[in-house]
Formats: C-alpha cells, structure tokens, sequence
C-alpha cells in the first residue's frame, strides 16, 4: 500500500547536513509518501545553489529571502533583487524572513527594514511570504497587520511555536500555520492545542530539515522523509484519518503555494 502524498512545505536541502546524500534523503521521502518539497534559501548569495537543486530535481521546489537571524551580516535585499528572482518557473515563495528576538535582539531594527521588504515583494509578486518568528510576537503582529492593511498578501507563519495570540492575529488576516517537528514534541500539548483551534484549511506540514527532527528521531539530523512523523500527530490533533489529514494539507499547500499547482498542471 502506497502512503498518502504529502508536501514537506520547507526544509533546506543545501545545508551541509545533506551534502552527498540527496537521492537517498529524496528517495526515503518518496517512501514516505513526501512528493514534493520547497527548499528555502536563507542568504541571497547561496541563491544560485539552491535554484540548481530546484532545477535538478522535479519534486523540489524553492524559495529565497534573507533570514532574520542573517540580516546583520548580509547585504540588505531589495524589492527588485526578490521580484527579479520570482521569475523563475521554481521560484514559489518569498523568504524566510521574519523576527527573531531569541538570539539576534540587537539587530532588531534591521530585522523590521528587512521585513518591510519582503512583504512588499511579496505583495509586487502575488508570492506566499514565509516567516520566521521568534521572541517577537508583538512585533510580528503589528508588521505583518500594518503592510496586509496597506496591501493583501498571503503568508505562512513557518515552523508555527509562537504564541496563540500571534497565531490569532496570523489566522485572522487569512494566512496559514505549519507544524514541524515541534508540534509533536511530548511536551508541546500547548501547542497542539493552538493548531487544534485553527481553521482545517489554513494548516501546513513541514520539517524545517535538518533541525527538530520530531519523534522517533528527535535529537537526530531531520530529513524531508520524516514530514510523515508530524503529519500523522497532526491527523490525531484534528481527529482526522491520516489519509484525510494528509489531502487536507495537500489542498491547502497548493492553494497558497498556487506556482507549485500551476507548475503541475502545466507538465
């Protein structure tokens, strides 16, 4: 019997972790029934890279921003450096990007600037942002609140462990909430509880590989493969068959990442 088809909706395949090894982490996905993948770019200077792994491989696809705990140290992005690379037939979403207060506070202003701009190209190129929030939720709610008033766009709170506050202001303009490994941590029943009060159609999967591996694996390099793991703990905190669960986020993947589901259709 063939395991249903999900989508590990970020991970990062050009980390060091998986170097030498991508048709074997590809294959033990496709085992798993992991059809497809977008692997994000964190600095816009690895973006070359990880639009080759996109072109290589029919099932990954990409995004690329300049993550938050990175700004400091790179080159600020541009609306049209972003805008020029959504260009690409792969290219799906815009980001990571996002706050993180946790580890990076001092460079909290720059973290806003650099936000500012991924929102706006994410509202010039109709793309899906994907934020990284952490220790920020106040901030985080008031940003992404201010540019959607000034402007619709969609997003995905990535890697969702913020509070139910931030997941109420995220939900209410609209955007989606994925779970990784952390939503089946034991001790994460909060956070379940969170996901259990969301809307069925604004729910993602992903693994944010190779960090937070969810169990059995916990404490090990996570792989795309292991998206199977959360997303069978995700189907018991709805109540769902884990068939249904899984078409359920398969519909809800290519309706928000709508380049995926038109790059399909087109092949």
């Amino acid at each position: 019997m063939t395991e249903p088809k999900i989508t590990d909706s970020h991970c990062h395949l050009d980390f060091p972790d998986f170097d030498g090894q991508l048709p074997e982490i590809l294959s033990r996905a496709a085992e798993a029934g992991v059809h497809r993948m977008v692997t994000i770019c964190t600095k816009l200077k690895n973006e070359p890279h990880v639009r080759a792994l996109a072109e290589a491989h029919p099932q990954v696809f990409y995004a690329a921003g300049t993550h938050p705990m990175s700004v400091a140290d790179e080159p600020m992005a541009t609306v049209e450096e972003l805008v020029a690379l959504a260009q690409h037939e792969k290219f799906v979403a815009i980001g990571e990007t996002g706050l993180d207060y946790h580890y990076t506070a001092d460079s909290a202003e720059v973290q806003k600037q650099s936000l500012r701009i991924h929102i706006q190209a994410a509202q010039e190129t109709g793309l899906p942002l994907v934020i990284h929030a952490r220790a920020a939720d106040d901030d985080m709610a008031q940003i992404l609140t201010e540019g959607f008033r000034a402007r619709p766009y969609s997003c995905v709170m990535h890697c969702f462990s913020s509070s139910a506050e931030l997941a109420k202001a995220a939900l209410d303009l609209g955007f989606y909430l994925s779970m990784s490994g952390i939503a089946a941590f034991p001790k994460s029943q909060e956070l379940r509880d969170i996901f259990a009060a969301a809307p069925l159609d604004r729910i993602l999967v992903e693994t944010d590989s190779p960090y937070l591996a969810p169990p059995p694996h916990r404490g090990k390099r996570n792989e795309p493969a292991f998206t199977a793991h959360t997303a069978r703990r995700g189907a018991e905190v709805f109540g769902l068959d884990y068939a249904d669960f899984a078409a359920l986020t398969e519909q809800n993947f290519e309706r928000l990442f709508a380049k995926v589901a038109a790059y399909r259709a087109a092949a």
